[in-house]
């Protein structure tokens, strides 16, 4: 039976809207298998994939105004930057690690998203360290009247850092306008959530911190969108942050350094990927008529074209000049 309503409508977004929520998604999924096809031939050092949370980063992304607000994310939150305004060749030019890599110019590896111009602060190694960093953030929008909303997204695992309790507690005490997202793939690494946490769920926290706390399926973009609009728009009328749980699952190993094999089943796996959140997008857009087989076909083909030609682009770059690994340590 056709879907007769349009939940898209229900919550402020439009057929076009939707549509390039499914394009970023798309473009994210493309970007990261051409990276592991890359790392496997010897091309590119390390990938940590997007894989299976991009319907939790796009939907994200659109409850924001990317021009003014600003986002500190973490190291999976490809389809997310994207949609922030970085692009196919930004991505790879990260991946190949070249002078012109818009992230960190060569320096820093793969996942460390970072640009002023895409009003996107730079991340570091170590995990969790971008939630007191956007509490600092929504600090001074505050202080200068500018009131930004600020996004930052981690990992389940991730919100048992210090970092994560610090940040939550001060932007509470303060009603920051943070929006803490937790990307929950249900793996910190090889540790399943049921020995991460002792509350049902990450959203669970919040309470703790005087502030609302909402779990969302992040297979589903539409219903993202919906919970983190409604975050932003209740943190942009100065009543403070609030913590969203997505709740989706990592497709494949943790990064390309691990082999997932040794911490969970294939079948575990398998049955995660029939709710690969690319292909029900992808039949809710055609049952409500916005996506037929010609335009899946050629968002497809407009998505690989953009994808090869960035690669091409990259590899082909120049790479920094050795002596530029001096520079940015003490001055400049």
């Amino acid at each position: 039976m056709a879907i007769t309503a349009k939940r898209h409508e229900a919550v402020g977004l439009t057929d076009e809207q939707v549509l390039e929520m499914y394009r970023y998604m798309l473009l994210a999924r493309k970007i990261d298998e051409r990276q592991w096809l890359l790392n496997r031939a010897g091309k590119v050092p390390f990938v940590i994939s997007c894989q299976g949370q991009e319907a939790a980063q796009v939907g994200a992304a659109f409850a924001f105004d990317t021009k003014n607000d600003f986002a500190c994310p973490y190291y999976r939150d490809l389809g997310l930057v994207l949609a922030f305004g970085q692009t196919a060749r930004d991505c790879m030019l990260s991946a190949f690690a070249k002078a012109d890599d818009p992230n960190s110019g060569g320096r820093q590896m793969p996942g460390h998203f970072g640009g002023k111009k895409y009003n996107i602060l730079t991340g570091s190694s170590p995990v969790t360290t971008q939630v007191p960093h956007a509490v600092g953030m929504a600090l001074a929008g505050k202080l200068t009247g500018k009131n930004p909303v600020i996004f930052t997204s981690f990992g389940e695992g991730s919100s048992n850092q210090g970092d994560f309790h610090e940040g939550a507690n001060f932007a509470g005490v303060h009603k920051l306008p943070v929006i803490f997202f937790c990307e929950n793939n249900k793996y910190a690494i090889s540790v399943p959530l049921k020995k991460q946490l002792a509350c049902d769920s990450v959203a669970d926290r919040a309470i703790g911190y005087g502030f609302p706390g909402v779990s969302v399926d992040g297979n589903d973009p539409i219903e993202v969108y919906r919970v983190v609009k409604e975050a932003v728009d209740r943190a942009r009328a100065g009543y403070g942050p609030t913590l969203i749980e997505a709740v989706a699952y990592r497709l494949v190993p943790h990064s390309s350094d691990d082999d997932d094999r040794v911490y969970r089943s294939r079948e575990e796996v398998e049955e995660a990927k029939q709710k690969d959140p690319l292909l029900s997008f992808a039949a809710y857009l055609t049952e409500v008529g916005i996506l037929s087989e010609e335009k899946q076909r050629a968002i497809a083909e407009e998505v690989q074209k953009e994808v090869d030609e960035a690669t091409e682009y990259a590899e082909n770059a120049p790479y920094p000049a050795p002596e530029s690994a001096l520079r940015f340590v003490y001055e400049e």
